[in-house]
Order: C-alpha cells, then structure tokens, then sequence
C-alpha cells in the first residue's frame, strides 16, 4: 500500500470534468469486481423512485398483506416438523457462512459483517444464479454488468467506515447495479443516494428493493460522473466502475474528513482501488490492491 499527498490518482487540476451526457469516455477493459455531514441542502428525495434531477414527493409505500390462516390448517403448520437448519437459501445460516468466511480472510469491521449477514444476496440475482449466490465470485446481471465479489464489497464498505463505529451521515453510490451495495449501505449510513446510468439495472434496483422498503434509500436515474449535487455534501461516496481519471464532482461533492473510494487506472495501466481523503491540505490518496471493475463510462442509456 502506498500513502500520497496529492499526485496519482487525483491532483485536482488535472482531473477532468464530466463529459457532457451524450459523451463517451474510452473504455477501459471490461470487468468486474465488483464524520456525519451537515444538514441537507435540497428536500430529500423520495425513495426508490426514478429522477433524472430532483425526485418527486415521496409516495406512500405499499404495505405488506397478511393472510391469517384457517384455525385446523394452522394447527398443522405448528405440528409440523421445523425445517433443518442451515438449508435453503433463505436460512440465515447460509450468509452467516459466508460472513465467516469473510471474517477468516481479514474482513474485521463489525457493522459491515453485521450487515452482510442481514442481507440476502440471493434475492439480488438471477434465479438461475441464486445457488452461487454465497460463493465469493461476481455475478452477471445484465447488460454487461455484474454484482461484485462479496470480498470486494466488504472491502470497500469497510474502507469507507474507516474506524468509524457509528453510521456514516449521507453516502452517495455510483452506480447502482442490482441494488446488493445499496441494501448494505442501508444499514452503514443515515441516508443512501444511489445513482445508475442504464435504466434496465435502475428498473431491476428498484423492483429488487421495493420489498425490503429502505426509507433511507434513494434511487436516481442519471449519469454517475456528474454526482448528485442535491445530497452534497457526502460522508463518503463509493463506485462501482473505474476510469483513469475520477470526476472533479465526487470531490467537490465530499465533505470534509469524507471519504472517496473507487477503482482507478494507474499510470502502468492496471486497474487499483483507490483511497482518498478530504482533508484540509487536500486531498489525501491511498493507492491500495489491485481490483478488476467495468469500465466509468459518461452519459445514459
């Protein structure tokens, strides 16, 4: 790990600014990796809700329906024998495996454990896929896109805490996805905005988190390099997609002590996840492990 003040990735002077949405950044190779903040400058979005700028109010959420057994099917539900423990996917054994695994291999921040072992990561992929759903691999989820290794998004969220304990205020996500890091981000911070530039994954996102009905989640519709100026200023801000150069906006849109984390390509052309600071000197970089991300692109589609 290498520590510097400013220089690779990011002075600011020579980051550039976003492209214009119609714009394309150059692909890179393709892959996959997968302080509380002041008050809110601009009404709160609403959540789970498209917006290619300021979300409308906040619906009403739909409430869950119940259904009450009948009195003799009911007591043949209690005589029933309970279901092994540990099978199935839905059986907390499962993620708790998994989070014990991740433990074992140097994941220690106790909040992120304590949040992959709540969310179900089957739920977030392809039926066809569900039975992989636990192992440390990417998935696809359309549109050339994957959910990372839950390994990197330990890694990632862990980085974003810092030694913090207690939630983060505000985070901004770049690029949504299929909504996993969205959910466990739900239980890291106060208030989780959460950008997609591909409108079949923001769709996908919001049908996969609509059940879970994360009051604290806010989904928007646009391009990623621009940020999301209305949350500004943000405790941290993650992405899940690396180009050589990270927009000017993510730190401009940082607060003060917050923390960016997100893939990058170095000057040998490697892809890196990268730590950067804000601090009053300036910006603060880490250079850390190497990581394979798709590629920041500008614009939507």
């Amino acid at each position: 790990m290498s520590t510097k003040r400013p220089g690779f990735p990011l002075p600011l002077q020579s980051v550039v600014k976003p492209a214009t949405p119609a714009a394309r950044r150059p692909a890179s190779p393709s892959g996959s990796g997968g302080q509380g903040a002041p008050a809110p400058r601009a009404p709160t979005p609403s959540p789970l809700r498209s917006a290619a700028a300021t979300p409308s109010p906040r619906p009403t959420p739909a409430v869950a329906r119940t259904v009450d057994l009948p009195g003799t099917v009911a007591r043949k539900v209690q005589k029933a024998a309970p279901a092994p423990q540990g099978l199935g996917l839905d059986s907390g054994a499962v993620r708790a495996r998994m989070v014990q695994r991740l433990r074992e291999q140097g994941v220690a921040h106790p909040a992120v454990l304590h949040a992959l072992g709540l969310v179900e990561r089957h739920r977030f992929v392809d039926a066809a896929l569900a039975g992989q759903a636990y192992d440390d691999n990417a998935l696809p989820i359309g549109l050339g896109q994957t959910i990372s290794k839950p390994s990197v998004v330990a890694r990632m969220l862990a980085l974003l805490l810092g030694d913090r304990a207690a939630p983060l205020g505000r985070v901004l996500e770049i690029g949504t996805g299929c909504g996993y890091q969205s959910a466990l981000l739900s239980h890291l911070a106060q208030e989780v905005y959460s950008i997609e530039r591909l409108r079949g994954l923001h769709d996908k996102a919001r049908e996969n988190l609509r059940p879970l009905r994360l009051r604290n989640v806010h989904l928007m519709f646009g391009d990623g390099m621009l940020g999301y100026p209305s949350g500004a200023p943000y405790a941290g801000i993650v992405s899940a997609a690396g180009g050589a150069h990270l927009p000017s906006t993510w730190y401009e849109q940082l607060a003060m002590g917050g923390r960016l984390i997100a893939p990058t390509v170095t000057p040998a052309g490697h892809q890196a996840l990268v730590l950067i600071e804000k601090t009053p000197q300036g910006p603060l970089q880490q250079v850390l492990e190497a990581v394979h991300f798709v590629p920041l692109k500008s614009g939507v589609e």
